[in-house]
Order: structure tokens, then sequence, then C-alpha cells
């Protein structure tokens, strides 16, 4: 009889080890950064932040500030609207509302609302540069500000944003004259102010012939000034107003200052240079200029390629003038009467008349109008070759 085998012995049961407990297995944990406590405090105290200090800098706010205001009878005064609205304001904040209703034409109600701020007691708004500079600037824009026989004694006690004020707003009043004697005083008490206000004047002194003295001495003040610092569109109004004077070489001077200074230069300065250049008869410089704009993936917008075909047709080369206006029209630019002209009057000049009565046909499919000069001129030289 067969002996069932014997089983093998269990093995010694072992107990199941316990789950960890979470407060053993984290990592212990630091205490918080100084600059998290920080943010979080930051954060509850900004969500607790009272009304006054969500608005006084709202727009939206400021500017219906203004609108109520301009609605007001002309027997009420501003402290109508201003004082519902005292607790809300801080200084600074009328600042946009002066402005805006220097905008709306309404230079009292400005002078109004500085009045007001000034015998505020139970929230200061007053001394504020901001507040008493756009007060200055609406009041000399409408020819309402009474110093100009006492400039030199406020030159040497305003402040630098009350001087940039009188000067900017003398010149939205057309009293470039004022704006420039404003300039002298300052310099002469050695006061320096922001070179967007030489700009400026500078493009309001050059809207007429008899301004382009005092733009070019401008231009020259500017090129003395060791601290200057210009932004790229303000650097590239001076070189408009250079070629506006012919001083191309300050053009180029401009230029190389601001590649120096780390800047890039933009589509539209690019545009200006070249410009600068083809007046200047420099027509290969300019051409190497629309290889780097290139290079530098500028993408060029209308003015650009005016200039650009201008350029080539220029150094004679009308079919790559032709290939830039293929190119313009691909981008989703409807090319000019001019870009025609200058097309035409570049094949007329090889002779290739054949050429010129095509784009006059296609220029005219657009409806178009070319020189009536150039067409006769064309229209000779076709009658001389049938002869």
């Amino acid at each position: 009889m067969r002996q069932k085998p014997l089983k093998p012995p269990n093995p010694a049961r072992q107990r199941a080890l316990p789950l960890p407990l979470p407060h053993k297995t984290r990592l212990l944990v630091g205490p918080a950064p100084k600059q998290h406590v920080r943010l979080a405090a930051r954060a509850a105290l900004s969500s607790r932040a009272s009304f006054s200090d969500q608005v006084r800098k709202n727009p939206e706010f400021l500017l219906g500030i203004a609108r109520e205001i301009a609605g007001l009878p002309p027997e009420h005064g501003v402290s109508t609207v201003l004082n519902r609205w005292a607790r809300f304001l801080r200084k600074g904040s009328l600042s946009l509302t002066i402005r805006e209703l220097g905008h709306m034409g309404l230079p009292e109600r400005a002078l109004q609302t500085l009045c007001w701020a000034q015998r505020q007691k139970a929230v200061p708004l007053f001394p504020d540069d901001r507040v008493l500079a756009s007060t200055i600037e609406v009041l000399a824009r409408f020819g309402q500000l009474k110093v100009e026989s006492a400039l030199e004694q406020c030159v040497p006690t305003a402040s630098r944003a009350v001087l940039e004020a009188m000067v900017s707003g003398f010149m939205r009043a057309g009293k470039v004259g004022l704006a420039r004697k404003l300039l002298e005083l300052a310099r002469i008490h050695n006061r320096t102010l922001h070179p967007s206000i030489y700009v400026k004047l500078m493009l309001e002194a050059t809207r007429t012939p008899e301004g382009y003295g005092l733009a070019s001495a401008l231009v020259d003040e500017l090129g003395e000034r060791s601290d200057l610092e210009l932004r790229p569109q303000d650097c590239t109004a001076v070189m408009k107003v250079c070629v506006k004077l012919r001083r191309y070489a300050a053009v180029e001077s401009l230029l190389s200052w601001f590649r120096e200074s780390g800047g890039s230069p933009t589509l539209v300065m690019y545009t200006t240079v070249i410009h600068s250049r083809c007046r200047d008869g420099m027509h290969r410089e300019a051409l190497s200029l629309v290889w780097e704009m290139e290079q530098a993936g500028c993408l060029l917008d209308l003015p650009a390629y005016r200039v650009i075909i201008k350029l080539c047709v220029a150094l004679r080369d009308p079919e790559r003038a032709l290939r830039y206006l293929s190119r313009m029209k691909e981008a989703g630019f409807v090319p000019t009467g001019d870009m025609y002209n200058d097309l035409i009057e570049g094949y007329a000049a090889e002779g290739r008349l054949a050429k010129c009565r095509q784009l006059i046909r296609e220029a005219e499919s657009v409806g178009l109008k070319l020189d009536r000069r150039l067409l006769a001129r064309l229209s000779e030289t076709g009658d001389a070759h049938s002869c």
C-alpha cells in the first residue's frame, strides 16, 4: 500500500509590516522662505485693498469724471462733481482728468479742477507736478497761460515736468517762437529737458520753410549733448527732419550713434536712411542697406517698397524694380501711381517702349492716374520711332 507523501512543513508565518504613517514618511519641511511669506501677505493685503486704491488710477473712472464735468451747466462749479469723488482720489489722479478736459476744449474747467485740488485738506492732492503740468499744458495750448512776459522768472524755479508741459502747450498752440524762447532760457539756466521735446519742436518748425533755420539749430543742439538718449521713433523723426534739411551727413551720424548705443534699426529707420542716401546720390550704399534690411528679416511695408522701387530705377535696373513690385502685390499691397511712373520712366530710359505701354495699360486698368507729362513724352518718343 502506497504511503502518502509527507507535506512539507509550513514556513514560519511572518507578521506583515505596518503601513507607513504619513507623518513619518513625509520629508522634513523647513520653514517657508521669507519671500513666499511676503508674497502671501501682499496678496492678502491686495485682496483687502480699498475701493479708492482700485479706482484712483483707473482711466475709465478718471475720464468719466471729465465727462461729468463737461456735462455741467455753466453756472455750476466743478466741485459739484469732484466733491462726490474726493475720498477716492490721490495725488496725480486728476492729471488724466485735466488732460481730457483739454481735449474737450474746456481749459476753464481744467483750471477750476486744479484750484479745487489746491483747496483739499482732508485728502491732500496738491502740490503735485503731474496735475500742475497737465493744467499748464492745457492753458498754454489755448493761449490762456499768462506767463509769456515772466518766462525768465519761471524757468529757474519751475520743475522739469512743468517746463516740458509749457513747451508742449506752446507748440500745440502754434507758438513756436515762445517754445524756442523757453528752450533757450532753459539752456542758459542749465535746465536739461528731455530730447523728445526738441524732436517735437523740430517737427513743428519744419512744417513751413521759414522754420528750417530753427530746426537746423535744434539738430546742432542735440548733437552737442553728451547725455543724448533718443527712442527709436525719436531718432527716426530727427533723421526725417535732416533729410528735409538736406543734412545727409547728420543722418549717417545718427545711424552710427544708434548702432553704437546698442539699438537695432527699425524698418522705418532703414527706409529713412535709404531715402536719404538716394537723395544724396549714394545709390550703391543705399542698395547695400536694402540687403542688410532683408537679411535682418524686416517685413517691408508700402513706404519701403516705394523707396526701393525708386532706388532700383535710379540704379538703371528696372527689372529689379519690377520684381519688387510683384513681391509687393503678393504681400497684399496695392501699387500707387508714382510707383508705375517710376517704372515707366526706368523702362523708357532704356528705350523699351513696349514694356512702357504694357505698364500703362496695367495701371489704367486699375484706375490709377499717371503723370501726364510722362505720357506726353512717351507719345512723342513713340511717334519719333514710328517715323
